[in-house]
């Protein structure tokens, strides 16, 4: 045997642990998310189980839904009808009376603030 055909040998025997090494990651990987769904379906079909009285009272409450929503046209006639006599309306504005001046001439502080005071102060 030549170096070549001994060197493909352990190639392929590799290929072929690592393949099953593969595969068993993964069947232990489904094996988990079959075990959950398992668990899931358990749960959904509980689910089915206690909602199965509700259905005659949705019937019930989908009939009473539909008598509410025939008498909503009504009653918002009867709301506009109440709105139109109750609108508020804002009292007119007066008019702005304007800035007076100032009766004598300003005197400013700035001069304070740096220390300076001026004869006539």
């Amino acid at each position: 045997m030549t170096l070549l055909v001994v060197l493909t040998v352990i190639a392929i025997a590799l290929f072929i642990a690592e393949l099953a090494i593969y595969l068993f990651v993964v069947g232990s990987q489904l094996a988990r998310v079959a075990s959950g769904l398992e668990g899931c379906a358990q749960v959904v079909w509980d689910i089915k189980r206690n909602a199965e009285p509700i259905e005659s009272g949705v019937e019930r409450i989908n009939h009473t839904g539909g008598v509410i929503a025939g008498a909503l046209p009504l009653l918002y006639g009867m709301a506009e009808g109440i709105v139109a006599g109750a609108t508020y309306e804002p009292a007119p504005e007066a008019e702005p009376v304007p800035a007076r001046p100032a009766m004598k001439r300003r005197r400013t502080r700035l001069h304070e603030a740096v220390g300076y005071r001026p004869e006539g102060m």
